[in-house]
């Protein structure tokens, strides 16, 4: 089994249709979404797209897909394009949200026992890093039987191992951190092999198409911050570090 894993796709459909256009996605034998993929500037088109994957998608929620709910259901969101985005879902789609799961497991293999999660084993939205801590990360996985575990929430994409746990972070397909491009993972079940990925695109004409498509009142500084712009490496971990009281 091959498995293609997006995470962090945030409203950012031509991102998304970069990836999905990739021939090892389209060839994927499930596609792994683990979390936060319609906070953004084209939310229902966005579930839309991936709804239409059918059975090869395997959902996993993500606390801006769970904040998108909450404001539905009457909690204010702190980003306003959270806000914007929870108010134009159609009711299945707030449905469909409602109703994912905080996590997947799949036999993948020589990897083994793989769980999908969307930031950390045991919360939606908890900070774990590539270089946490081997304490802290034995904290994060304590009580896990995975040999294999994927997630995502930072937007860092990363492999490593802690105390034989094999941990996958494939980066954000919308608002990636590091490089530009849509990052994700392929994991391939028959190799054990785990090959992350980054799929180029035009951000110039993506942040266009957003800017004349969204109707986000923020589209144009959004795109500037998050589409035309990619926040390095340094700064994200340096930011992220801050959540772990580093």
């Amino acid at each position: 089994m091959r498995i293609a894993v997006l995470s962090d796709i945030h409203g950012v459909l031509p991102a998304l249709e970069a990836v999905l256009g990739e021939p090892e996605v389209a060839g994927a034998d499930l596609v792994v979404l683990t979390g936060d993929m319609a906070a953004g500037p084209m939310p229902v088109e966005t579930l839309d797209v991936l709804v239409s994957l059918g059975e090869r998608a395997l959902w996993v929620n993500g606390n801006a897909d769970r904040e998108l709910v909450e404001v539905v259901r009457g909690k204010p969101s702190e980003y306003a394009v959270s806000q914007w985005a929870a108010e134009r879902l159609r009711g299945d789609q707030v449905e469909l949200l409602a109703a994912l799961p905080d996590r997947q497991m799949v036999e993948l293999g020589r990897l083994g026992t793989t769980l999908f999660v969307h930031a950390t084993p045991r919360s939606d939205e908890e900070m774990i890093l590539v270089d946490s801590s081997l304490e802290r990360w034995g904290e994060v996985l304590a009580g896990e039987g995975a040999d294999t575990v994927v997630l995502g929430n930072t937007h860092m994409p990363f492999v490593r191992l802690a105390d034989r746990v094999l941990v996958v972070n494939p980066g954000s397909v919308g608002m990636p951190y590091g490089r530009t491009g849509a990052h994700w993972a392929l994991l391939d079940g028959e190799t054990g092999a785990v090959t992350l990925r980054n799929t180029p695109y035009d951000a110039v004409a993506a942040g266009e198409r957003l800017v004349a498509e969204s109707g986000f009142e923020g589209i144009e500084e959004w795109v500037g911050e998050y589409v035309l712009n990619v926040y390095s490496d340094a700064e994200a971990l340096r930011a992220f570090a801050k959540a772990e009281k580093r």
